[in-house]
């Protein structure tokens, strides 16, 4: 959780950062007031655990246990262990076996880097022999690319209602605080709104419906009553969990009488409604804004090119999101609102998303492109940020399901190509998939069969923590929110790594070993290094002080 000095003295009003659109005096006015809220909402909670007060879930005592149910491993509270300047490098480690869950390792020791693929010194301690030579991974830290958001998941109606429905308010409450939780938690800090209902849902609603045959283009109906019970709830907790937590909203569909053909299944949007549409979208983020609920970014559609079967999905092509942002929402949203994120759909399409970055109207409204993984190969949003170098780059949606149901390769799959892959392709930020569903990747209204959320909560309540939870874990524990990405080498024999510097100063390297044998390295950062062997099919974390 963020310092409450942070709150008291006040959020930097806005800054420029490599391929970031500066904020606009509104942007900033805006974000200050976010932050206002988020230390309100902060505040109450600290007023609430000394007056007995409600008060935002306490984290337990320790995260959890390493179990058959894949609970987290015990770990100690404050920012990233190694952390100190001792000399130590703090460790990490998931096996694709479960044998070791996100468990804390023996401490290495920092030692002298060694030139170039050359033995280790003796002297200097290691994780297991290392044969010269070691595949070395080379680390600069006065190379920074993207500054990091976070990682994270989606918080939809589903999700919502499972925490609600299925948990005890103390267990929702202690999940919560390891979900969103610096201090004792995983510590996630991007996460995903839905703006009216989806896929993932008990029932199919927008914030402005109608009967058939009647219009509001003033949208005087225009409620989110409807997430009160249960979403806003949710996005509220987090953000007392953790102030530093960024939300992007993303509309499923617009509302019926806005499209074509009248309902929230199918269809695209009407020219006609372009405009309501877009104040549709603005008011949503003032009414959240209201709500102590700021939004960071902000899709103007879910994934534009589909129409799923029996949920509200809307058909929006590069033209018509071009106009919609060009003419419409972008000039809503120059001074006050959050930063538009074009597509928020698949890899395989890189066109499309060009096509409005191109547009004179459309592009200099767009801060950066949304992806989904469902299609194509992440270096496709590396190939569009290399074309508009400009633009930000964020992943939006990402969920695991029963079509892959192996434990490892899930961890190796997300661990590599979400956490490892997406950050080395420019990612600001990662959300996986729901935060939490039921065993049937429920509730839904339709849309996606078998998505399994982050964690899936039993009808009995026991909480599973699937291989994306601790793929989450892995980069979302240890590389803070404006942590840099920096240079480091590329992978090799099936080992792949990210590596970061936060905001104090640490390094945090994510290591990923896709092989089915042990894999030895080096690393070598800033004129310190150390040597490491990772088991088969495993992901490793390593947080130090150069």
């Amino acid at each position: 959780m963020a310092d409450p000095a942070r709150c008291r003295a006040g959020a930097p009003a806005g800054e420029w950062d490599a391929g970031r659109v500066p904020l606009a005096g509104g942007r900033r006015r805006m974000r200050a007031l976010g932050m206002a809220l988020r230390c309100a909402l902060l505040a109450a909670a600290l007023v609430g655990c000394a007056s007995g007060a409600r008060k935002a879930p306490e984290a337990p005592a320790a995260v959890a246990t390493a179990s058959a149910t894949g609970a987290m491993a015990k770990q100690s509270a404050g920012r990233p262990e190694g952390a100190p300047g001792d000399g130590k490098v703090a460790i990490w480690l998931t096996t694709g076996d479960q044998s070791r869950l996100f468990a804390r390792q023996p401490d290495i020791a920092l030692g002298a880097a060694p030139p170039p693929r050359t033995p280790w010194s003796q002297g200097v301690e290691t994780a297991g022999p290392l044969p010269a030579p070691p595949h070395t991974i080379d680390i600069d830290p006065a190379s920074r690319h993207q500054k990091m958001v976070g990682f994270g998941a989606a918080l939809s109606e589903a999700s919502a209602w499972v925490l609600r429905q299925r948990l005890t308010p103390e267990q929702r409450g202690a999940l919560l605080a390891e979900l969103f939780g610096r201090e004792r938690g995983i510590g996630l800090s991007f996460a995903r709104l839905y703006l009216g209902s989806s896929e993932f849902a008990r029932s199919q609603y927008s914030y402005n419906d109608l009967p058939a045959g009647e219009e509001d283009p003033g949208l005087t109906q225009f409620s989110v009553d409807a997430d009160r019970a249960l979403v806003l709830p949710l996005a509220q907790d987090a953000l007392a969990l953790n102030p530093d937590l960024e939300l992007v909203a993303s509309p499923a569909s617009a509302p019926g009488w806005m499209k074509s053909g009248g309902a929230l299944v199918k269809g695209t949007l009407r020219p006609e409604a372009y405009g309501a549409y877009a104040r549709y979208l603005k008011r949503y983020v003032d009414v959240l804004l209201e709500e102590g609920v700021p939004i960071y970014a902000l899709t103007v559609q879910n994934e534009p090119h589909a129409e799923p079967e029996g949920a509200p999905g809307m058909r929006l092509d590069a033209a018509a999101r071009a106009q919609l942002i060009g003419k419409h929402l972008g000039p809503l949203l120059e001074d006050d609102g959050p930063r538009i994120l074009e597509w928020d759909g698949n890899w395989d399409e890189p066109q499309s998303p060009l096509k409005v970055l191109a547009d004179k109207a459309a592009g200099p409204y767009v801060a950066g492109v949304a992806w989904h993984c469902y299609g194509g190969e992440v270096g496709a949003q590396g190939a569009v940020r290399d074309a508009r170098p400009e633009k930000e780059v964020y992943v939006t949606e990402c969920s695991g399901g029963q079509w892959a149901p192996g434990w490892s390769d899930n961890l190796l799959h997300f661990s590599r190509t979400l956490m490892v892959g997406a950050a080395r392709n420019w990612a600001k930020g990662v959300v996986l998939g729901n935060l939490a569903q039921d065993g049937l990747g429920g509730p839904r209204t339709g849309g996606c069969r078998g998505c399994r959320g982050v964690v899936t909560v039993t009808e009995d309540g026991a909480v599973v923590r699937n291989a994306e939870y601790y793929a989450l874990a892995h980069a979302s524990r240890s590389v803070l929110p404006g942590a840099w990405r920096v240079a480091s080498s590329a992978g090799r024999d099936g080992v792949d790594n990210a590596a970061f510097e936060n905001p104090d100063g640490t390094l945090a390297l994510l290591v990923v070993n896709s092989a089915q044998e042990p894999r030895r390295f080096q690393v070598r950062a800033a004129g310190r290094g150390y040597g490491y062997t990772l088991p088969a099919a495993s992901v490793a974390t390593f947080t130090w002080r150069p």
